[in-house]
């Protein structure tokens, strides 16, 4: 092994190139810091390689093909369609390999130095950077830990050719004709749903009371399942996998409800039951950074681990795995780093499911408003009475504005139904901005949009609807 003889010097080391490292990383060069980045793996980390993107790619492919073949209602019939998934694949590497080569064309205009390979802190202003072949020290006024998470394996369920993980659901070079995920969380729903929609019987085994119970009221989880169930899944929940057993062209899964056992077999069988963070081999006990039982790294408000010059964002610390979260803790370490009065504020975050129905909710929900002792009311318009949204044949959903009773104020949302995941940004504006039930009633919305049903929410909050009667 080649050994640097000299530690190399700079002012921001960011470790993992993910959509929270890179970020952090151009937002300290913007602020006039030397900044080096290393990464392991590659630039993007898990969200553009084997993550958000690619996984919407194969959703987007999914839609296309079964609105292909089930477009009658609007006069469309088209015959031997048919579905390359070779070419599929590749559309989905020429999306990732677009973003990635991207992402490292802004490092590179913003003057980071990109390193590959694996630190290690050996004290608080120093960390190791291994390869096979080489070993470099790179000293550093202030770092920030960014190395995301990886998915969890069940002792029960090691991965294999045909146990998969979400990368490897991503990779597959066939579309499986039967597939089980366990787990009915955001990621099983999303890749199962995509596969669901280009043919693949699917089998959902959830072992709590319903599907995507983190965060999303029973309303919207309900219209999702009615899609999946209209594809031919079938969802089991309460139901505790035990094991599987690999044959020679698929697996058997075996599990359990209500003391019951079953068998199902399937070509595949998808685990996503969560995801752990990469906080172990960093050295990190090396320079006394506390963290949590669940492994997470302890940060304050401003993005600060008990080590007052490292810091730490994304799936390394607590709170939802979002990639957009790990952008926006990136750039608040990176302000903070160069003197700015900058700390985290949560509420204004959104979180989206790409299913069918979309999902989307950002703030307060109507239950978590009362749980917080909050005067809050909802009010609810639905997408069956939204021009465009009949005009898309796509009329499943509505809107759900919380606000609150004294004043109006927006504290909350949460949307089912078509491109659901564009139209929260602006609920989120109007939590961030302080607005009011009525500021966005008066705002003009173009006609016809799907953005005007939050405008008709807006005004069903103030006792004025338009398009429903009251």
């Amino acid at each position: 092994m080649v050994v640097g003889d000299f530690p190399i010097e700079t002012d921001t080391l960011v470790i993992g190139a993910g959509p929270g490292g890179y970020v952090a990383a151009i937002r300290a060069a913007q602020l006039g810091q030397k900044v080096t980045v290393v990464e392991k793996g590659t630039v993007g980390g898990v969200c553009l390689n084997v993550g958000c993107i690619p996984s919407k790619a194969l959703i987007a492919a999914g839609h296309r093909f079964h609105e292909a073949k089930h477009s009658e209602d609007m006069g469309i019939t088209a015959e031997n369609v048919k579905l390359d998934f070779s070419k599929v694949q590749a559309f989905k590497s020429s999306v990732v390999n677009k973003l990635t080569g991207g992402v490292s064309g802004l490092l590179k205009g913003n003057k980071i130095e990109v390193v590959s390979g694996e630190a290690y802190f050996v004290d608080e202003n120093n960390v190791r950077v291994m390869t096979e072949t080489s070993a470099q020290t790179y000293t550093f006024k202030n770092a920030i830990i960014a190395t995301g998470s990886t998915p969890i394996e069940l002792p029960t369920f090691k991965y294999s050719k045909r146990v998969i993980n979400s990368t490897g659901a991503l990779s597959l070079e066939e579309v499986p004709a039967s597939l089980v995920v366990i787990g009915g969380g955001v990621i099983g729903i999303e890749l199962g749903g995509a596969y669901a929609n280009m043919g693949t019987k699917l089998t959902i085994l959830e072992g709590t009371e319903d599907i995507l119970s983190g965060g999303y009221e029973k309303q919207m989880t309900a219209l999702v399942k009615k899609n999946l169930k209209k594809h031919g899944a079938e969802i089991v929940t309460k139901a505790l996998a035990k094991g599987v057993e690999e044959t020679e062209n698929g697996v058997v899964v075996t599990y359990e409800v209500n003391g019951q056992e079953s068998k199902i077999e399937a070509d595949y069988v998808l685990v996503t039951v969560g995801r752990r963070p990469n906080t172990d081999e960093l050295g990190l006990e090396q320079v006394g950074i506390k963290l949590t039982e669940r492994g997470l790294i302890e940060i304050d408000k401003q993005c600060r681990t008990n080590v007052k010059n490292i810091y730490a964002i994304g799936d390394v610390v607590s709170g939802p795995q979002l990639a957009h979260k790990a952008s926006y803790e990136g750039k608040i370490a990176a302000e903070v780093i160069a003197g700015e009065a900058s700390e985290i504020d949560y509420l204004g975050i959104p979180a989206v499911v790409f299913s069918e129905p979309e999902l989307a909710t950002v703030g307060h929900t109507e239950q978590s408003a009362k749980e917080e002792g909050l005067d809050a009311k909802a009010s609810k318009f639905p997408f069956a009475a939204n021009g465009r949204a009949l005009s898309l044949n796509n009329t499943d959903g509505f809107m759900k504005l919380i606000t609150r009773k004294e004043d109006g104020l927006v504290i909350g949302a949460q949307i089912a139904g078509p491109s659901a995941s564009d139209m929260i940004a602006e609920l989120g504006l109007a939590i961030e901005a302080g607005m009011t039930a009525e500021d966005i009633a008066m705002t003009i919305h173009a006609h016809p949009s799907l953005g005007e049903i939050t405008m008709e929410a807006a005004e069903v909050a103030l006792g004025m609807p338009i398009h429903i009667v009251k």
